[in-house]
């Protein structure tokens, strides 16, 4: 009980110091929300009626009071850029793609990176060994825009697989949209697959190299059984940490594949509302990010608690 206690205190701790920190630093980048909006042919009073119409003339420390009452009850204020919306309609309208890219890049992440990391850690020194070594090395040192770029360039663009920059909203036509989706969620899994691969080859050499193997092969058990009985659970403890890292990076948005692809999700939505110091969207999904971290990592934690009591 006192592991869950003290996970929930941290959890509300971090989430404020996160939005304070965030709160003071937005206020020291230079621009203004309200000459953003209005353009810099607006006269000063104009201005300045924005600027007190949504609270900006009050004292930092007040409009963070202010904000924090509000954000407690889930209200995180109205936009500045996108006006008549509020920051949740426009988080609740950009979620969707971002989680439907997250889910389907984590889905071939686990389906791809684990079964062959573990079939080459078994064979080291074989054919796959030796070629999932050169592809991890070569995926790992192209950034994930730039894989983007190429699968945009073969399937977009060569094979017509689907149209390059030719979005389909969900609500539209939810076959297409998944059809989409799937070029990006590749271009996100392609250089995680390489990382959790090499992950899983060193976790499962070190397993392999410990003496309850030796003595489970002196028993007369079968390497087939070992690995699965064995070897796989223990080795997955390391590799969940990482896979975990990939997805609260991936749920907190890949701004780089969203631009490419044309996506309009959660990391698309900050880079605008910061370009345009739209500090309550700004703020909202700061919280969001901060959340699906912690969220991932007590998960995880929970995770390894079911594959080993003794953590």
């Amino acid at each position: 009980m006192n592991f869950y206690i003290r996970k929930i205190v941290s959890f509300i701790v971090t989430i404020l110091s996160v939005a304070l920190l965030s709160f003071i630093m937005f206020q020291v980048l230079p621009g203004d929300a309200a000459v953003a909006r209005l353009g810099t042919e607006a006269t000063p009073e104009a201005i300045e009626a924005l600027r007190a119409e949504y609270g900006y003339d009050r004292p930092v420390s007040e409009r963070f009071v202010s904000w924090l009452k509000g954000a407690v009850r889930g209200d995180f204020g109205m936009s500045m850029r996108y006006e008549g919306m509020t920051a949740n309609e426009l988080i609740a309208s950009r979620l969707p793609v971002t989680l439907t890219l997250a889910g389907m890049s984590i889905v071939m992440i686990a389906l791809v990176s684990l079964p062959i990391g573990l079939l080459c850690a078994a064979r080291p020194g074989g054919y796959a060994d030796r070629i999932s070594e050169a592809a991890a090395i070569t995926f790992m040192a192209i950034p994930s825009f730039v894989t983007g770029l190429l699968i945009t360039l073969i399937f977009g663009i060569w094979l017509r697989s689907f149209t390059p920059g030719g979005f389909v909203p969900p609500d539209e036509d939810a076959g297409r949209f998944i059809r989409f989706m799937i070029f990006p969620a590749i271009s996100v899994a392609i250089p995680k697959i390489a990382m959790t691969v090499q992950y899983m080859k060193a976790s499962v050499r070190e397993q392999l190299a410990c003496d309850y193997v030796r003595t489970a092969k002196a028993k007369g058990n079968s390497l087939h059984g070992i690995m699965w009985k064995h070897v796989f659970r223990n080795s997955m403890m390391p590799v969940i940490t990482f896979i975990g890292l990939i997805v609260a990076e991936v749920l907190a948005g890949s701004i780089m594949i969203e631009q490419v692809f044309n996506l309009p999700g959660m990391g698309r939505l900050l880079v605008n509302s910061i370009a345009n110091r739209d500090f309550n969207v700004v703020q909202a999904i700061v919280v969001y990010i901060a959340a699906t971290v912690l969220l991932v990592n007590l998960i995880v934690d929970l995770v390894y608690r079911v594959l080993d009591p003794r953590v």
